[in-house]
């Protein structure tokens, strides 16, 4: 199979990936893409993607994915974490949603009831039509925050 990034190492990255590794005092995954870069440089061992994770026990796609941001962004961004964009998910609660819940929270509970529990708290957000739906755990977080 033709790789789609290739890797060529300069002797001052080689040389910078062997002082990482033989050093070992980074952080583990920093080292693991370090060796990964110098197995698979087309000037040197030459390794498969697939000898290549067996050998660190990463997955293939880890050894892509480091090559390609190798040969994409260069070398401090191959070795180190890739940063989130965004979080996975917008948070349910901003500011002026919390700042409702907690208006609800510290008013009168339903009738027939002595104090808000967390599903009515939740079910009474969806009711106001603060939010489309959400879980009383969210519902707990945001109120363990103002305490």
């Amino acid at each position: 199979m033709n790789k789609r990034y290739v890797v060529r190492l300069s002797a001052d990255e080689r040389a910078r990936l062997e002082a990482l590794v033989s050093k070992g005092s980074a952080k583990a995954r920093k080292i693991i893409h370090a060796q990964i870069l110098q197995k698979v440089d087309e000037d040197g061992l030459r390794w498969t993607d697939e000898k290549t994770a067996e050998a660190f026990g990463v997955h293939t796609s880890t050894v892509r994915a480091v090559r390609e941001r190798f040969v994409l962004e260069g070398l401090e961004s191959a070795l180190i974490r890739k940063k989130p964009i965004r979080p996975p998910t917008e948070p349910k609660l901003d500011g002026a949603k919390e700042a409702r819940l907690i208006a609800v929270a510290c008013g009168q509970p339903p009738d027939g009831r002595t104090r808000w529990t967390l599903h009515l708290l939740a079910n009474r957000l969806v009711e106001l039509k603060i939010v489309d739906d959400i879980s009383y755990e969210t519902v707990r977080r945001a109120l363990k925050k103002t305490r």
